[in-house]
């Protein structure tokens, strides 16, 4: 089976991890300031730093939290996006709605997001936070998404688990010029691994701070946080109510690890798409659309198929021992989002888009033999 995505794990990353169990630390080290500051330096964040999390679900929730989200407050978000970034809302007592999404890059759309502004801006019902999903590891128009930002005074959280190295208007994904908080995963099938984690990325010196609390149970030994002082060596205190968040040294050591290649894993995800783009011209599918403003990292390559047929199409596929996948299933279809009240025909792009949507296999270790035995397969998948 050909999966739709892989882990690389080189040997420079097992020693990297093999070090961290022979010293120590293999909790709370060194390796997890080193990781921070490794991709806060590649993305160009200026001011403020990364924050390591256990998962990417768990940097959303915090990063709600940091936001001061709370009940009686709503979020926005995107249908074309797994359930972690419309549940963070709700894990706050928050309300969440969803703005539909662009049908070229099947992205939140920035002109269906002012609509909906002017709407709630004349109901008195405007969001807290919108978080834009950079789908498939292509950014959002984030300076257009920061200009309602200023006009209409919500925070801007990216939730950029696929598109950690991403380009976006002359900078990277994760340097937060048109947000308060971008937001990476490290899931063993994204771009980069930490097995599991996440990151949370702040240039705002206070929210960074804030972030760092919510991590690790709103506790410090910072003198300059404490009300007690000359306690002794020991002592701490809780000063908000945190969470146990917190990522492993060995987890950061492999992630730091693989750092060193993630312009490796990106050039290559960037060759595979354009081979794809290729390899498909002549068949009858929609291949993902690129825009202009930026360059994507390719966490995936979505393609769409006749509707009616996409079933077929996709059983056939996996018959064939491509382990393709769907992303993905609009959030507010889901039983539990109608039981809050959402109804399907919310957002048509998106489900326009997910009626024919299959993803194929990309991952840094695939050959091009593998991707001609993918093509072959969807060509008979369609004929």
């Amino acid at each position: 089976m050909i999966p739709y995505g892989r882990q690389s794990i080189s040997e420079e990353d097992i020693a990297a991890v093999e070090a961290v169990l022979r010293s120590e630390w293999i909790t709370q080290g060194p390796a997890i300031g080193a990781f921070e500051r490794g991709l806060a330096a590649y993305c160009g964040l200026q001011g403020g730093g990364g924050v390591a999390v256990a998962n990417a679900t768990a940097a959303l929730h915090i990063a709600m939290l940091a936001l001061g989200v709370a009940p009686g407050d709503v979020v926005w978000t995107s249908p074309n996006t797994f359930i972690a970034s419309a549940n963070c809302a709700l894990y706050c007592g928050a309300e969440v709605d969803f703005v539909d999404t662009d049908p070229d890059t099947y992205n939140l759309c920035a002109r269906k997001l002012a609509e909906k502004l002017e709407q709630a801006s004349a109901a008195g019902r405007l969001p807290k936070v919108v978080i834009p999903v950079h789908f498939a590891g292509q950014s959002c128009d984030m300076r257009a998404i920061a200009a309602l930002a200023q006009q209409y005074g919500f925070r801007v959280v990216e939730d950029a688990s696929h598109a950690v190295g991403a380009e976006y208007d002359g900078g990277k994904v994760g340097d937060c010029r048109f947000s308060d908080i971008a937001i990476f995963s490290f899931h063993p099938v994204k771009i980069l691994t930490t097995a599991e984690g996440g990151m949370l990325m702040a240039r705002d010196p206070a929210l960074y701070r804030r972030l760092q609390l919510l991590r690790s149970h709103g506790m410090t030994r910072e003198a300059g946080e404490l009300e007690k002082h000359d306690e002794g060596g020991w002592y701490y205190e809780q000063i908000d109510l945190g969470y146990n968040y917190r990522i492993t040294d060995l987890q950061a050591a492999l992630g730091l690890s693989q750092l060193g290649r993630l312009d490796l894993f990106l050039e290559r995800r960037r060759a595979l798409a354009a081979r794809y783009d290729t390899l498909l011209a002549e068949l009858p599918v929609i291949r993902p659309r690129q825009a202009a403003y930026g360059v994507s990292a390719f966490h995936l390559y979505p393609i769409q198929v006749d509707p009616a047929r996409r079933r077929a199409v996709f059983d056939s596929l996996r018959s064939q021992g491509i382990g393709v996948n769907v992303h993905y299933i609009p959030v507010y279809t889901q039983p539990y989002y109608r039981k809050l009240g959402f109804r399907a025909g919310l957002c048509p792009n998106a489900e326009q888009y997910y009626a024919g949507a299959i993803s194929l296999p990309m991952f840094y270790g695939m050959t091009e033999a593998e991707q001609d035995e993918v093509v072959a397969a969807v060509r008979k998948a369609l004929a």
